[in-house]
């Protein structure tokens, strides 16, 4: 089997003759061996304009393609299911070895080639490169239409093939080629009007065969392009090069490399060298860190050395381009320096001076000379080259101090920016620059800018795009450029691709800008355990987690989880903040939304469901100890099914903060407890959802949290239904009988304690029963019928006196002072007070005494006078509750 893309589409023997499939076959080729999604592969069908058939459709041309690849492999009968395309969630992978495809083939051919050129094998570097070119047969991906996908990979498929033919054209050079090139670069020349590398190149080549006025006249024509077409002037490269070759430079003659003689020093009045990336026409923000950075380098002294870190994506190159660019002061020039080769990995020290040393030396008489081996050779000339000049270089891409140290030593002259994923705070002298994601402001700002008109008709669109991006620069630039090419795409309908955190990842692909690519860089160059932390983590409850929850996640001792966190977090892959007031420099930690979102792909492929269930198990447990050891303390003895329901094996210190401050722990982790419920239920751990549902509940009553209690509760009491469980049932929906109440909906107040005690009673739980008696009086004593709202109380408390029940003899009696207090019977009131304080003491429930003392001092400074005299009491649900939240 053989597919081509780099040209007309095609497949042998036989390529599909309908359009459609052959779109479908171009997008799986481009991302060959990996998922594209169904809703990318409609989208770059039909735009944002599918038809209401559009997933049957798409099935039927994966079909018919699976037909044609299985007719090509010799198996008309049967064998598409399995040949190269496969159906893998959410959506299909092409399968492809290295040598069926000739994108595949052209990249290695093209890397291997670039590497040759690196090391100075230009003989090498000219064979393949010519190789990888060899492969085309016209403009990339022709012979379809382009959806916004195809659209930008076509583009970027052309610019490589442009770059690869002039670096090409570069070696031939080196290797003394230039007659034999003159004629191909006139060509180009003509072809290409306003590509300035390819004329200076053609300059070069002139010059070098002794046609000095051609080379003039060639350079004057593109200027009379330049102008007259975009009223620009040549770029600085192009008039340097006639600047060279009108002075005669010798250094610009082709010499066999032994013969070239040693590197000069600049001269005096030499021409600044600017060998930087263009700037970002639309660089936004980032005015404080800009302002930081130009007070480092422009410092009265030496070393002047920022070094920025930050998540990839997060735009450290950017920001040191920008930089670099408007710092003043460096007559010698700017260089940036790449720090990783063109596979992404680190360079040595030996390779980043000998780097830097290229591109100080781009023409001088030892361009083509080999440079030294060693480093301290290499140091050495490095030293020599540069010093007294007033250099910045931009060190970009560093992974360590120990790949940069010699090189700055070997500049004491020059100033330096150096990025990277990780903080080098071991670096000598250094000033440090965390970069963190733009405010919602700059990041909107930045979509405006970037995504085109449509982003400026639905400004309510682009501020939900900001956030569901995380204010990420590289996600906002991918989720931007889409739209900028694709006029029929809003904003709108972008937000609302990007809120599916499934496919998240998958949305911000736009050609060669992958977010999902530039995180992963990060992700695998951690350690295995790093990884396996990372995925892990990410089953974490939102918004952020303590350490304790990380150990539990982890599944490992205090002291390896805290390596593995540091790790992370090192690694630009994990946020940690200090907690406010915590004791002993307690921390949380939290993932960037969109590294939150890899980290569940991730864990989705790679650990299996029965992995993540046992971690959410073990995550739940853990959050269920400490939830109710805190709702012992605030909340004494109300949790009917705390020791009956998922015991959470092993006791906390009392300096816990559940124990020691159990209202602050909920307020802490209210958030994480109401998303934990949630994860328990979505994995199906029935018991241990009721079972922390249930344990919350007395800090969402004390507090008054309604909506957090209504949806934790209404999960739980479905998976109790789910599990068949009667009695946790029973306690989640007299818990919810109370919610009712306090939201003054008597009538399913009533419906939840009545159907809460026959559960009660069929679990043989007099306890909760008589408890569900004293809640429906409640109700009625709301309703004011207080004759039956004091019927029921008495009967709650004889049943609880037989049960046991101090917490319930507590209730009821609070209830029965109630009744006395607006019957005007204010010593039965104090009386039963009295008896509701006692109660409260032997469980040792602050609240609830503190609650009958009070009450009791304002019935005795009243005198006997009725309560709607007292003009502090309001008869209404949460007044005879204790909705209001005790202090501390």
């Amino acid at each position: 089997m053989r597919f081509q893309v780099l040209g007309p589409v095609r497949m042998s023997p036989r390529t599909p003759t309908a359009a459609k499939p052959r779109v479908v076959l171009a997008t799986l080729l481009v991302k060959n061996n990996s998922v594209v999604s169904t809703h990318s592969l409609i989208d770059e069908l039909w735009g944002t304009t599918p038809p209401r058939t559009a997933s049957t459709t798409l099935q039927v041309y994966v079909s018919h393609l699976r037909k044609a690849l299985a007719n090509a492999d010799g198996e008309p009968g049967g064998g598409a299911a399995a040949g190269p395309l496969v159906t893998q969630p959410p959506g299909y992978v092409m399968r492809v070895a290295p040598d069926e495809l000739d994108l595949v083939l052209f990249e290695s051919l093209r890397s291997r080639g670039r590497a040759a050129f690196d090391e100075r094998d230009y003989a090498r570097a000219s064979h393949l490169l010519g190789a990888s070119l060899e492969l085309w047969r016209g403009p990339a991906l022709s012979g379809i239409p382009h959806g916004p996908s195809l659209q930008s990979t076509a583009i970027r498929l052309d610019e490589l093939r442009s770059e690869t033919l002039e670096q090409r054209i570069s070696a031939d050079l080196k290797l003394g080629r230039h007659h034999e090139l003159i004629g191909e670069l006139m060509a180009l020349a003509h072809e290409f009007p306003m590509r300035e590398s390819l004329h200076g190149l053609l300059m070069v080549a002139l010059y070098r065969a002794g046609r000095q006025s051609d080379a003039v006249h060639a350079y004057h024509r593109v200027r009379r392009t330049l102008v007259d077409e975009l009223g620009v002037e040549p770029d600085a490269s192009l008039k340097r090069i006639l600047a060279r070759l009108l002075a005669s430079d010798p250094a610009l003659a082709w010499h066999p490399a032994q013969s070239r003689p040693a590197a000069p020093a600049p001269a005096a009045d030499a021409r600044p060298l600017v060998w930087l990336p263009p700037p970002l026409a639309d660089f936004t923000g980032r005015a404080e860190e800009l302002a930081r950075g130009a007070r480092v380098l422009s410092a009265a002294s030496a070393p002047r050395v920022l070094a920025v870190s930050g998540r990839p994506g997060v735009g450290k190159t950017a920001l040191a381009v920008q930089l670099a660019r408007q710092a003043e002061g460096f007559a010698a020039g700017r260089v940036l320096v790449h720090l990783r080769d063109s596979a992404g990995g680190a360079l040595t020290a030996e390779a980043a001076v000998a780097a830097l040393l290229r591109r100080l030396l781009p023409a001088g008489p030892a361009a083509g000379a080999a440079l030294p081996s060693g480093l301290d050779e290499l140091t050495d000339l490095l030293q020599h080259t540069t010093r007294s000049r007033a250099l910045l270089l931009v060190l970009d891409d560093a992974v360590s101090e120990a790949q940069i140290r010699p090189l700055l030593a070997a500049v004491p002259d020059a100033a330096a920016v150096v990025t990277g994923r990780r903080a080098l705070a071991a670096l000598e002298h250094a000033r440090h620059l965390v970069l963190d994601v733009l405010g919602q402001e700059e990041a909107e700002s930045l979509l405006l800018a970037t995504g085109g008109p449509q982003m400026a008709q639905d400004r309510a669109a682009v501020a939900r795009i900001a956030r569901l991006c995380g204010r990420l620069p590289l996600a906002l630039r991918v989720a931007a450029g889409g739209t900028a090419v694709q006029p029929r795409w809003t904003a709108d309908g972008l937000a609302r691709r990007l809120a599916d955190e499934r496919t998240r990842l998958t949305t911000l692909s736009l050609g060669d800008l992958d977010v999902r690519s530039s995180l992963l860089t990060a992700y695998h160059e951690v350690s295995e355990a790093g990884r396996r932390a990372f995925r892990r983590l990410g089953l974490a409850p939102l918004p952020d987690f303590p350490g304790w929850a990380a150990q539990s996640l982890l599944g490992t001792s205090p002291e390896s989880a805290e390596e593995l966190l540091y790790a992370l977090v090192r690694a630009q892959l994990l946020d940690v903040r200090q907690e406010a007031g915590a004791p002993g420099g307690a921390v949380r930690y939290s993932y960037h939304p969109l590294l939150r979102s890899l980290a569940l792909e991730m864990l989705a492929e790679v650990d299996g469901d029965d992995a993540v269930t046992e971690t959410v198990g073990r995550l739940g447990h853990t959050f269920l100890l400490r939830a109710r050891a805190a709702d012992a303390r605030l909340t004494p003895g109300r949790d009917r099914l705390a020791g009956v329901l998922e015991t959470a094996p092993g006791e906390l210190p009392a300096d816990d903060r559940a124990v020691a401050t159990p209202l602050r722990w909920f307020r802490e982790e209210a958030a994480g407890l109401l998303e934990m419920v949630r994860r328990l239920h979505g994995a199906g751990l029935w018991d241990l959802t009721c079972a922390l549902a249930s344990a919350t509940s007395g800090y969402y009553e004390a507090c008054g949290v309604w909506e957090d209690w209504l949806a934790g509760h209404e999960l739980a009491v479905d998976a109790a239904r789910r599990s068949g469980n009667a009695l946790a049932e029973a306690a989640l929906l007299r818990s919810l009988g109370d919610l009712a109440w306090q939201r003054r909906d008597a009538a399913r107040a009533v419906d939840c304690h009545r159907h809460a005690a026959r559960l009660f009673a069929l679990s043989d739980d007099g306890v909760g029963a008589a408890r569900c008696a004293t809640g429906e009086a409640d109700v009625l004593l709301g309703q004011g019928e207080f004759g039956r709202a004091d019927a029921l109380y008495r009967r709650a408390l004889d049943r609880a006196r037989a049960e046991g029940d101090t917490r319930g003899c507590a209730e009821a009696e609070r209830g029965l002072a109630l009744t006395a207090l607006l019957a005007g019977r204010p010593a039965d009131c104090l009386a039963s007070l009295a008896a509701c304080a006692s109660a409260a003491s032997t469980l040792g429930d602050a609240r609830w005494h503190g609650y009958a003392r009070r009450l009791a001092a304002h019935v005795r400074a009243g005198g006997g006078a009725p309560p709607a005299a007292w003009p502090h009491l309001e008869v209404r649900p949460g007044v005879w509750l204790m909705s209001e939240a005790p202090a501390g």
